[in-house]
């Protein structure tokens, strides 16, 4: 794929750009290198200042960002604010929070022998991030922000369908005060990806993309033997028990599908049925499906704008249309508008059974699975029956069923009764093909930090830690 801007609305190619070279990426890593060894050595108040800066510049500059991330992936003007908001919020709760969860934890010294005994975070140094297209701002800033308060720096290889928002991230930090190198924008393709991760001055790496990007990047990490954090995207299940407000489970349906334009690694997938209330949850859901307003991404009215390139929905058409040759009944949607734009209308598709890509695979864009469950078993056993586990949902007023989905549920995260989010207090991330690792909350904030054990001692000839072996 080539480093450009492309109207997703349009199809209309606006900015081009040459990716940097080797010499000029060996001399990003230098600087990256120089600005963290500065970084490290301010205080949390100092740094804390700087992201609260950032904060501002994000919230002030609101609508000239939310319009170019609508411009260069498609989705709505509406959501693109609110991106930039929870992209400010995530700033303000690391800049008020990392001295809090990364201060010194302290250990039972009298059990270890010491006088003293702690638990201490540091920083590892510079950290490579690889991230995707679907959220421009935020995937970048729930890596970005905790990154930068525990005292590490960032090289961020974003994709080369949104690199203007990859510069304007790689100037945020600079001018919010950090230190110069200490956030950089890498526009190079992802060839480059394995060079800059074999660097020993790159000490570690995160990826938020594809199983196949993650294995890439795992493997050279695994050679290098650095430590990296996988979000790898998932096929999240959406559960319905009898219990359930249909209702209301129908309408967070459409929104945990439909968001960003079907094209969220979260977004409920697989709509997982109860047989006794089947029927009028598939009324009520593609009823809802079918009302939505596809368009122009800037007009407010508009719901579900186009994807982000024309390749993803050819993945979608494709994944559609095999169900259908195999005997999928279509309840809404599943025919490309006419006209220009990469768009494709809220789908709903029943009848599936495992022959279907669809069964398995994640379909990235706004159509939706239904699966019909004769039992509890039956639900878990559907929802389960995935490579991926990232997060998931269930939908059910019974407090025993809830303790069960909690439970059973394979996934790295369970929303029961609301839709699936990502929140700066809480972790995220998977198991299984989803990936490993987390970020947000105090998990993400120390994955790229040194878990440092400190034991002092009297100084004395009296045992202690020298007398026991490993």
């Amino acid at each position: 794929m080539s480093i450009a801007t492309i109207n997703p609305a349009t199809g209309q190619t606006l900015k081009t750009y040459d990716p940097m070279s080797p010499e000029q990426v060996d001399e990003a890593i230098g600087r990256a290198d120089e600005a963290f060894r500065t970084l490290r050595a301010t205080t949390f108040a100092d740094r804390a200042r700087w992201l609260n800066a950032a904060a501002d510049l994000l919230l002030g500059e609101c609508d000239e960002l939310a319009r170019l991330m609508t411009v260069e992936m498609g989705k709505t003007f509406v959501s693109a604010r609110a991106e930039v908001a929870k992209c400010a919020a995530a700033c303000r709760f690391y800049a008020a929070n990392a001295e809090r969860l990364l201060a010194d934890e302290p250990a039972d010294a009298a059990a270890v022998g010491a006088t003293r005994a702690f638990t201490r975070y540091q920083p590892l140094g510079p950290v490579l991030a690889v991230m995707p297209w679907n959220f421009p701002l935020w995937q970048v800033m729930r890596f970005a922000a905790p990154a930068l308060m525990a005292g590490n720096v960032g090289l961020l290889k974003h994709a080369s369908n949104v690199p203007q928002s990859a510069l304007y991230l790689g100037d945020l930090f600079g001018r919010a005060g950090f230190p110069a190198g200490a956030f950089q924008s890498l526009l190079v393709g992802a060839e480059a990806v394995g060079q800059v991760l074999a660097d020993p001055r790159v000490r570690a790496a995160t990826l938020t993309g594809s199983e196949r990007a993650g294995r890439a990047v795992a493997r050279t990490a695994g050679q290098e033997i650095k430590k990296t954090v996988l979000e790898l995207g998932g096929s999240d299940p959406f559960v319905v028990m009898p219990s359930a407000d249909i209702e209301l489970a129908a309408e967070a349906a459409t929104t945990a599908r439909c968001q960003n334009n079907g094209q969220s690694c979260i977004a409920a997938k697989r709509f997982i049925v109860h047989t006794d209330v089947f029927d009028s949850f598939a009324r009520a859901f593609a009823s809802r499906m079918d009302a939505l307003t596809v368009g122009d991404p800037m007009d407010p009215d508009t719901d579900v704008g186009p994807l982000a390139t024309e390749q993803g929905r050819l993945d979608v058409e494709e994944q559609v249309d095999d169900a259908v040759r195999k005997g999928a009944r279509v309840l809404c949607g599943g025919q490309r508008p006419d006209g220009d734009g990469w768009y494709y209308p809220p789908t709903v598709v029943t009848d599936l059974n495992p022959t279907m890509r669809m069964w398995t695979e994640e379909v990235f864009g706004p159509v939706a699975g239904l699966f019909r469950a004769e039992s509890y078993e039956q639900a878990i056993e559907l929802a389960n029956g995935t490579n991926f586990g990232l997060g998931s949902n269930a939908w059910t007023r019974d407090p025993a069923e809830q303790e069960r989905f909690a439970t059973d549920l394979d996934a790295g995260s369970v929303f029961i009764n609301g839709m699936t989010t990502s929140f700066p207090e809480l972790p995220f991330g998977g198991v299984k093909n989803s990936g490993y690792g987390r970020e947000l909350s105090a998990h993400g904030i120390r994955e790229f930090c040194n878990t440092k054990t400190v034991w002092v001692g009297e100084g004395v000839a009296s045992g202690g830690a020298g007398s026991h072996s490993e």
